[in-house]
């Protein structure tokens, strides 16, 4: 490509360079040339009324406008973006500073340390230009048209000026900024090859799809042993030249995109009906007389229109920008308003309009229309040179690929583009697991199968336990977070039909989610901007770190940390101290593993001191809400520490490890003997570092609960962006005990639209208090509150929770009032939830009482077997309260939810045991 890319660079230079003297190509033009048929015809050719002379001329311009820019259109729509990036000659030129290492440089501090970097300077998201910059193409592109009409057209120093000054932008764009941004945020051909070239060429490649991490036109270095490396220096995300259909759907539902296409049919339309206004028939283009007007700037002030025979006397020169800014005004209406017609049209059929659908359904067959609409005219000049089946064949051709083209592109969706990018991820989990797919594929390999196939295989394989299946998931979610495709609030949709093909709940991501937040707080960070992009370039660095290294290391230079050529590097993947942290880390396992156990070893006092936030002496009648939070803290707490002892087990006998085992004792000395205990980690951890751990080392930490309110609340906003709706909502309760303003804001906050019910519910009641609120005034989070903190089904399932608590009822009985007698059938599981109950106990003869506390669930021995009750249940206090599920409701999640059935399974054993020793040690005759 690098040798192409130069022989197609040099002839188009001498394009150029022949505009400024070509003594060969006029002879070609001589009207009593011999064989060629460029040759002048004799006729005339009627312009205004009045015939054009003409003398032999050079073809400079011909070739540049009848072959070269037509060429490149079908170029973009045939082999896509992908193709033309890479071989043309502007964008190699724009490297030209790269080449010679003389691209401009900025200095970043780090806020933190004051430490100063010199990076490549790149053009920043939030600058003018970073989202303005489609409007500077698309109008440069305006200009380059109008130009093209008025003044380079047919006059070769016009045109060689023009192109001269374009190649100077490029090269100096190439300096002010590092990557393509002169591709990216000043080419006046963006807008064309990203009309033509995305969702997808007709036989470009499937980025998202791809095996090689090298995708598609993404920026590249060729090593010496002849392999290519990722030269990205993430110049603009999302990057068209990494994945332009991921691009094209990201742009899709944005006005500047709309105004990109529709603008651009109105003005490729006017552009060729401007010849026939201009000259009053059209003759005058299909000629190409007006590739050889010697004299284009003297008709800067004729008349710029001639219709019926009759000249409008509107200067040329105003003329042509007005008539082509009214039709690319007319262009994007009539974009828009199509558009609003097809929405209208589902809305009246009693549908939902999808507008990113409809729009894409639109740009698509827009660029089918304007791409043969083009060719109609480009390049015709010359073609109507060529005997007649070589003109049928060309646009039979053109039709040919075109409707291929729109057959491809038409049922393209997001939605199919993310389940394909999923599908591959999933696939690249599966290959890491080594599980033995051979006996499944007849034959084939794991890359062969569709989308759909591959977790039809999931189901299918032996091997593929529920373990694996979880492993292979998170790790499909943990790339997904890292590169962008999806952040914390979205993961839970984007992955819904994954989860679905997989069998995993809703419930457990929020699990994983929960995992992988302990595991790298980052991922899960709002504002942590995350992209692929970033991804590919901290890949490029690790890359050419590792080769320095090696380099370096054959050498025994001195080390990479001291040398230039680090410092170079540096600068030019734009690297900062935490990124290159991050980077050491990769390249080693135990410095990853030391540094990853220190992290989450700073933050375990944290979960310390949130659980002293929570117990404010005002919030202590919320017992039921707090008793949710500890628990959630609590399980935090767990995950760190099994995930610090997971780096232990990594660096096993290290230097560092009894340092970081003294630290992890000091911070947590009671929870971690019975971890080690309950999850086998003897096994893992080295014989020493088991042996400290068992034992408790320290001293329990102790601490005044009392806290000053505002760090209480400023802990439960936090709790508040919590991905659990569950969570987030008794945040926001709490809030409201609190302070019902703060309450009130943070409520209009996270009540928005698109919020989970549980949480838009909660928000809208917090709204509407008059004053200090009560649980049992959000029905829906009490009922989720009580559920999760009982015995029977805390820790259980999201889900499980939700289905249930949708399905109940809370019910109230006075003092002494029967709740159930002896001989009922049981058609719900009763939770009590506030005052007390007295179970009078019946076994043949013996009988026996026992009281109830709330957070008991009442008969569920029977409830579990259908029959009827063995017992008679009292209220034994006013404002008694229970939770009814319905037995049906609750069967129904028992089939659904295999862990939530075996736990029960569990509990109920433990408490058919205690009864029966109850039964056995306190009869009552």
């Amino acid at each position: 490509m690098h040798l192409v890319r130069w022989g197609l660079t040099t002839g188009w230079l001498l394009i150029i360079l022949s505009l400024l003297y070509d003594p060969f190509t006029p002879q070609f033009t001589e009207p009593d040339h011999p064989w060629s048929p460029l040759r002048l015809p004799q006729g005339c050719v009627p312009v205004q009324g009045a015939c054009l002379t003409e003398a032999p001329y050079p073809l400079g311009t011909t070739e540049f406008w009848g072959v070269v820019v037509p060429s490149a259109i079908f170029v973009l729509l045939v082999f896509g973006h992908e193709l033309w990036r890479r071989i043309c000659p502007l964008a190699f030129l724009s490297q030209i500073p790269r080449a010679l290492g003389l691209q401009r440089q900025i200095a970043k501090v780090n806020p933190k340390t004051g430490e100063k970097r010199l990076q490549l300077a790149k053009v920043p998201a939030d600058s003018w230009l970073g989202q303005h910059y489609s409007r500077l193409q698309f109008g440069w592109l305006f200009v380059g048209l109008c130009g093209r009409i008025l003044f380079f057209n047919a006059d070769r120093l016009v045109l060689f000026g023009w192109l001269t000054f374009t190649i100077l932008c490029a090269i100096a764009v190439g300096w002010l900024y590092g990557g393509k941004s002169w591709c990216q945020y000043f080419c006046p051909m963006a807008p064309v090859q990203s009309i033509f070239s995305t969702p997808t060429g007709l036989l470009g490649s499937k980025a998202h799809m791809a095996s090689s991490p090298i995708t598609q036109s993404m920026c590249r270095s060729v090593q010496p042993d002849g392999s290519e490396q990722s030269a990205c220096v993430a110049c603009q995300q999302p990057c068209i030249d990494i994945d332009a259909e991921r691009t094209y759907w990201a742009r899709l539902p944005t006005p500047a995109f709309a105004f990109e296409r529709y603008g651009y049919v109105g003005l490729v339309v006017g552009y060729f009906l401007y010849y026939y206004l201009y000259a009053g028939n059209w003759e005058y283009y299909f000629s190409g007389i007006w590739l050889r007007q010697s004299d284009q700037l003297a008709q800067l002030l004729r008349p710029g229109f001639y219709l019926f025979g009759q000249a409008i006397n509107i200067p040329r020169l105003a003329a042509v920008p007005l008539f082509l800014g009214l039709c690319t005004w007319l262009g994007l209406l009539a974009g828009r308003a199509i558009e609003s017609a097809l929405r209208t049209r589902v809305r009246r059929r009693g549908g939902e309009p999808d507008r990113n659908r409809i729009r894409h359904q639109v740009f698509v067959v827009a660029t089918f229309l304007v791409f043969n609409f083009f060719f109609l005219f480009a390049g015709r000049p010359l073609l109507l040179l060529a005997p007649d089946w070589v003109q049928y064949l060309f646009d039979v051709t053109l039709v040919a690929v075109s409707t291929l083209w729109l057959y491809r592109a038409w049922n393209r969706s997001p939605d199919l583009y993310g389940r394909e990018n999923l599908a591959e991820r999933f696939r690249k989990q599966l290959t890491r697991l080594d599980l033995d797919v051979g006996l499944y594929l007849d034959g084939r390999s794991l890359a062969d199968l569709g989308t759909e196939e591959v977790y039809v295989l999931a189901k299918v394989l032996p091997g593929f336990t529920g373990q694996k299946r979880h492993e292979a998931y998170k790790g499909v979610v943990r790339e997904a977070l890292e590169e962008g495709f999806v952040n914390a609030a979205s993961s839970l949709e984007v992955l819904k039909q994954m989860r679905l093909s997989l069998g995993i709940t809703d419930g457990e991501h929020r699990k994983l989610l929960e995992e992988l937040g302990v595991e790298d707080p980052g991922l899960l960070d709002p504002d942590s901007r995350r992209s692929l992009e970033d991804q590919i370039r901290l890949s490029g660095y690790r890359k050419s770190l590792e080769r320095l290294m090696l380099v370096q290391r054959l050498g025994e230079g001195p080390g990479p940390q001291d040398g230039a050529a680090l410092q170079a590097l540096r600068r030019e993947y734009g690297i900062s101290s935490r990124e290159e942290e991050q980077v050491l880390d990769d390249l080693s396992p135990a410095a990853a593993a030391i540094h990853k156990v220190e992290l989450l070893l700073e933050r375990l006092p944290a979960l310390t001191d949130g659980y002293r936030a929570l117990h404010q002496s005002a919030l202590r009648h919320q017992s039921a809400v707090l008793a949710l939070l500890d628990d959630r803290l609590q399980l935090r707490k767990e995950l760190t520490l099994r995930a610090i002892l997971d780096g232990l087990a990594t660096l096993q006998e290290d230097p560092a490890v009894p340092g970081l085992v003294q630290r992890l004792q000091a911070i947590a000395p009671l929870e971690l003997p019975e971890l080690l205990r309950q999850e086998g980690w003897e096994r893992r951890l080295p014989a020493a570092v088991a042996g400290t751990l068992s034992h408790p080392g320290g001293e329990a930490p102790s601490c005044s609960l009392e806290v000053p309110v505002d760090e209480t609340l400023s802990f439960l906003a936090s709790l508040a962006a919590d991905p659990s709706p569950k969570l987030a909502a008794a945040a926001l309760f709490l809030t409201a005990c609190l302070d019902g303003g703060r309450a009130r804001s943070l409520a209009a906050e996270l009540g928005v639209t698109g919020a989970p019910p549980l949480l838009r519910q909660t928000a809208r009641a917090v709204e509407a208090l008059q004053g200090p609120p009560e649980l049992r005034g959000f029905p829906e989070l009490e009922k989720r509150v009580f559920l999760a903190t009982s015995d029977f089904f805390r820790r259980s399932d999201a889900d499980t929770l939700d289905a249930l608590a949708t399905q109940a009822d809370v019910r109230t009985f006075a003092k002494g009032e029967l709740i159930t007698e002896t001989g009922d059938t049981c058609r719900e599981l009763l939770l009590l939830i506030e005052g007390r109950a007295r179970v009078l106990h019946r076994d043949g003869e013996r009988t026996w009482e026992e009281d109830l506390q709330p957070g008991r669930v009442l008969d569920e021995l029977q409830v579990l077997t259908h029959s009827a009750s063995e017992s008679t249940i009292v209220a034994e206090a006013d404002g008694t309260r229970l939770l009814a599920v319905p037995v049906d409701s609750f069967d129904a999640v028992l089939e659904r939810d295999p862990d939530f059935a075996r736990r029960v399974l569990e509990l109920e054993s433990g408490q058919l045991q205690r009864l029966m020793r109850a039964s056995a040690v306190s009869p009552v005759p």
